[in-house]
């Protein structure tokens, strides 16, 4: 099948900047606390579902949490409509075996969404665009028959901001390509700035994987600026943080933030990142990706 290229606005990337936030995040407060606890609690925004279990008592116990992290083109290029999520991550955080597991879920992933069965099965990115955030949690969690915990939803601006407030990433491309000006040459490492950044990791229709191909380069980004957490000293000045505050959507709280940062640290030592993979096959007329219950 040929695939009309096109090119969109938000990908995967964008969630680099929540996983820094909450690896490293918390260390913006115990270094000024006083100067961003407001910048940073200004991007709360209640999803509006019920929670499944008692987050503050998990939080409380550092028992194991579940973060579902959302990119969406609100915002992005002067767009101001509610999207769809072009990207979605179910990042675990683990305490208890020293553990962070970072689980993308294609976009195209057929579901029903609860509160729209008759137009199921749809793609799961039509969840926030139906819903938000609170359809959103919902259709994930009925999915994957596990409690979400949290919800953080940022746009592309953010992404290129932490990236390029780090000075940048390492990354050896496996694939060898051209997008957006950018060109890379399989197993050459590259040194990347936001902009390139993103265009690594936004390109689709050229990767013989698709979609898949497009989450695994995202999650090589990902990795890459995980490695440089130690430069957060970089990332500390309020006039940063409140840009970034503005970008972000989450039901995160500043003191959310803090205990992550103190409790479950440990959890950030061994990284696993893996995807779900599903069959492709038509259904109302779209191609989707149709994943084993098991």
């Amino acid at each position: 099948m040929q695939h009309r290229r096109r090119k969109h606005t938000v990908r995967n990337t964008t969630f680099i900047v929540v996983l820094l936030l909450l690896i490293g995040g918390s260390a913006y407060g115990m270094t000024r606390y006083r100067s961003i606890k407001n910048a940073v609690n200004s991007s709360f925004n209640a999803s509006g579902i019920t929670k499944e279990r008692d987050v503050n008592k998990q939080l409380a116990d550092k028992k194991p949490i579940s973060i579902l992290l959302l990119g969406t083109d609100t915002g992005a290029l002067g767009r101001s409509y509610k999207g769809r999520t072009d990207s979605m991550m179910v990042v675990t955080l683990n305490p208890t075996t020293n553990k962070t597991t970072i689980t993308s879920v294609p976009r195209d992933t057929a579901v029903t969404i609860p509160g729209f069965a008759s137009q199921s099965p749809s793609k799961i990115n039509a969840a926030y665009a139906w819903g938000q955030a609170k359809t959103t949690i919902g259709t994930v969690q009925k999915m994957l028959n596990i409690p979400i915990d949290f919800y953080a939803l940022i746009n592309m601006g953010g992404m290129e901001k932490v990236i390029d407030q780090v000075g940048g990433v390492d990354v050896t491309p496996t694939l060898g390509f051209t997008y957006e000006g950018y060109t890379f040459k399989k197993g050459v490492k590259a040194h990347m700035n936001g902009k390139k950044a993103l265009a690594y990791s936004r390109m689709r229709y050229d990767d013989p994987d698709n979609d898949y191909g497009r989450q695994k380069r995202q999650r090589a980004v990902l990795m890459a600026l995980v490695k440089k957490s130690g430069s957060i000293s970089t990332l500390l000045n309020q006039s940063f943080i409140s840009s970034l505050a503005k970008q972000t959507q989450t039901d995160l709280t500043f003191d959310d933030l803090t205990s992550l940062a103190q409790n479950y640290r440990s959890a950030t030592k061994n990284l696993k990142e893996t995807h779900l993979q599903g069959t492709g096959k038509e259904l109302n007329d779209q191609s989707m990706e149709v994943m084993k219950k098991s």
